[in-house]
Parts: structure tokens; sequence; C-alpha cells
């Protein structure tokens, strides 16, 4: 295939738009975004693990442009659509950025492209919710005139031992021929493919292996709760346990779940499970257990300055890392915006320093935070709240710091003689 479009130049849509541009396939990045279509065209990154000039030489190929044309769909031989799936206020699945985009390609396939959705979601969706939009739209049959798949994206920002190209790629089509087409495209840009026997095996694939960390991290934070009771550090119970060779994997605990995959898929296969009259009650806990660690979190805080002798009211907090993970600027669905807003509702003041989100962004979840500013980490406050594990948090020294500190991550080497872990 020679020329592709993406739809959603995020975490997910550019790194991938890049590999295959650096494969020699033109790429056609689609997003209603005009400020990202503008940053990609001039070759400006704005995504931090991303270095300006992998941007720069992709478009100074001229294998690499943005558009917020979709009608420009008609040019290319696949689209792969790469959009948001969230939750709805009331916890369901909004497949809506999905079906939008189906809608907005639909008119404009050419007889034998290639449609893939990478975008996580429920066993059907691929089959029949966003097949019956694009067949609608195109006048066409899946897997007669367009050809239709599932891949699940497998991105994780900011990793440096495996890559977009070196993870294997899972696959299923609607149809054999729709698979054979899938694997014909990413064959072009990635070291291993793994077809599997349909769509919905691919859907389920990529919930599962969200499930998986969901359900494990779940348990390493209940347990933390338990042994902070028996005063036994659960940081040094995983670092033993890890010395097994088998039947063992280390998960580590945190103040709750971040990033667009973790907080939001389970419950993807939860909602579609009622439809079959199955009840996922392992997965329902786990999402219940890792949804209050931050309630568990603000209560430490509570305890750290009752040693004080202070109140959570009116204490001045600063928390460190507004990103979901170490040094990268992902905060997607990040539990310190849950912090921030518990710790301020209990009349705390909060301010946060991180060096990767010098500026809050607006987000669906917590708009109310959009345009806050990063400060300087200082000794001025009643509390300083560890939340991501940047490496510059690592090596900062705090050894003279008096401040109370309270370390969600157990990544402090200088340690505060004021220091709490929770």
């Amino acid at each position: 295939m020679n020329k592709i479009a993406i739809i959603g130049l995020g975490y997910v849509g550019l790194p991938l738009g890049l590999r295959f541009a650096e494969s020699g396939v033109s790429v056609l990045g689609l997003d209603l975004d005009v400020d990202k279509v503008n940053a990609i065209n001039e070759g400006r990154s704005y995504i931090r693990h991303i270095d300006v000039e992998t941007l720069a030489s992709a478009r100074n190929s001229g294998l690499l442009e943005a558009s917020v044309d979709f009608s420009r769909v008609s040019e290319v031989d696949a689209v792969i659509i790469c959009v948001p799936t969230p939750l709805s206020k009331c916890r369901e699945p909004d497949i809506s950025y999905v079906l939008k985009s189906g809608e907005a390609i639909a008119p404009y396939l050419s007889e034998g492209a290639l449609v893939v959705l990478e975008s996580t979601t429920y066993p059907g969706t691929t089959d029949t919710d966003l097949r019956t939009v694009l067949e609608a739209g195109s006048g066409m049959k899946a897997g007669e005139g367009f050809y239709l798949a599932y891949s699940p994206e497998r991105e994780d920002p900011g990793r440096k031992d495996h890559s977009v190209k070196t993870i294997p790629k899972v696959m299923g089509g609607y149809t054999q021929a729709c698979l054979d087409s899938c694997v014909e495209l990413y064959s072009q840009a990635l070291d291993s493919v793994h077809p599997v026997s349909s769509c919905r095996v691919a859907e389920a694939t990529k919930l599962t292996e969200n499930i998986f960390r969901a359900v494990n991290i779940a348990l390493v934070n209940e347990l933390k709760v338990v042994f902070h009771e028996m005063d036994i550090d659960v940081w040094d119970v995983i670092d033993a346990a890890a010395t097994k060779p088998f039947g063992y994997m280390p998960f580590y605990p945190g103040p709750g779940l971040g990033g667009h995959c973790i907080p939001i898929d389970p419950f993807y296969l939860t909602w579609k499970a009622r439809e079959y009259e199955q009840h996922t009650r392992f997965i329902e806990l786990a999402g219940e257990i890792n949804t209050v660690m931050p309630d568990y979190v603000v209560a430490r805080v509570g305890e750290a300055l009752n040693e004080e002798s202070k109140s959570l009211k009116g204490s001045k907090i600063l928390v460190l890392g507004m990103a979901y993970k170490p040094n990268v600027d992902d905060d997607r669905e990040s539990p310190s915006y849950v912090l921030t807003k518990k710790l301020e509702s209990k009349g705390a003041v909060v301010h946060y320093n991180d060096p990767y989100v010098p500026v809050i962004r607006p987000t669906r979840e917590h708009p109310e935070f959009t345009g806050r500013k990063s400060v300087e980490i200082e000794d001025a406050y009643d509390c300083i709240l560890v939340a991501t594990h940047h490496n510059e948090y690592r090596e900062f020294d705090f050894s003279g710091y008096q401040a109370v500190m309270v370390d969600t991550r157990n990544c402090i080497a200088n340690k505060p003689i004021k220091y709490y872990r929770a």
C-alpha cells in the first residue's frame, strides 16, 4: 500500500504515522485539531517523547503531512482510526469518536480500501457499529467493496525497550480477505504481526491485556493498605517476591490509576458483558479498589499533617507530578487531578510541580484545572505529595526539607526527616 491515512494524531496516531513514514509509506494525518495539524506540517513536535528531528525528517522526506480535510481519504489505500474511546459520566462506553470518524470517511472510501480501527473498545464494535456506519455512508459492503479490520494499539508512551516497530501487532479481520489486507498493511512497517480469527478476538485481546494489569494493580493496592496496618513495607515485600524466577511478576501500588487504558478499558467489557447476562465481579471489584486509592492517599496526608499538629484545611500542599506515568507529558486520566480535587475539597491550598506539564491543558474530566502552571519545588509547604515518579524527583535532594513528605511511589532517594509512604 502506497498511501495511508491516520485519523487522530495523539499519543497513538502520531508515533504510528512516523513509523509508516520511516518505512517509505506516504502518510496523511487527519485531525480536527488545527494546532496539531499545523505543528506536523511545520515539523514541530507537541508530544515530549517524540523528538523534533524524527518529525522533521518525516516531513522533509515528503512522506508525512497533516490535514483537517477528511475528503482526502479518497487519495489513500488504507485508513487507520486512532481516536479516544472514553467513558461517559455514567461510566458507559463512549464510541462516538469512532462512529463520527466512520461517518466522516465513508463517502470518500475508494473501492478496495482498508479501514482499521485501533481504538480500544468492546467486542463487536468493529463488525457491527463501525461496519454499519461505513456501509451506510459508502454504499459498499464490508469484505466486498472495502475491507475492515481491528488491530489494537499497544503504545506505551516513553518506553525505551520496545517501540511501535518491535511490539507484535495483533489483528483480526471481518473476513479472511480483510485480514489478509490488514496483514499486508502492517507488515510494511512492523517487525511482527499476529493474525487472529476475528475482529472480536482482537478486541477482546486488548481488553484482556489491560484487565490483567488493572486486577493485579488492585491486588497490590489492597495489600498496601493491609500491610501498612501491620507495619509491613509493601515495597520490600514486592521486591522480595520478585526474586522468585517463576510464578510471580511484580506490580506496584500507586495513588490511583492513570492513562487512557487501565482506568477505562475494563469497564468496556463489564458493560458489554451485561448484554449477555454475565457479571464481571472480579473486574468490578478491582475497579472499586483502584478507584478509592486517592481517598486512601488523602487520608495518609491527613495523618502525616496531624503528626505536626496541622489539619488538611488551610495547609499548603505541593503535588509532585501531574502526568500519569514517569518522564512523559501524558496526563490523561491522571490520579493527580483526583488527588488535587479531593484535597481542595477539604480546604487545602494545592499547587503542583511537573517539568513535563508546565501548564495544564484542557481535559474532559477536569476542565476546572485548565491553565494552572507548574511552580518551583521549595520548602515552603506543609506537605509535599509525590504522585508521579519522574526521574527529576528521584534525584532531587529533599534531605534538608522541613515539610512533611508523603510518597505514593516509593521513589525518593534523598528523603526529608518527616517522610511517609502512602
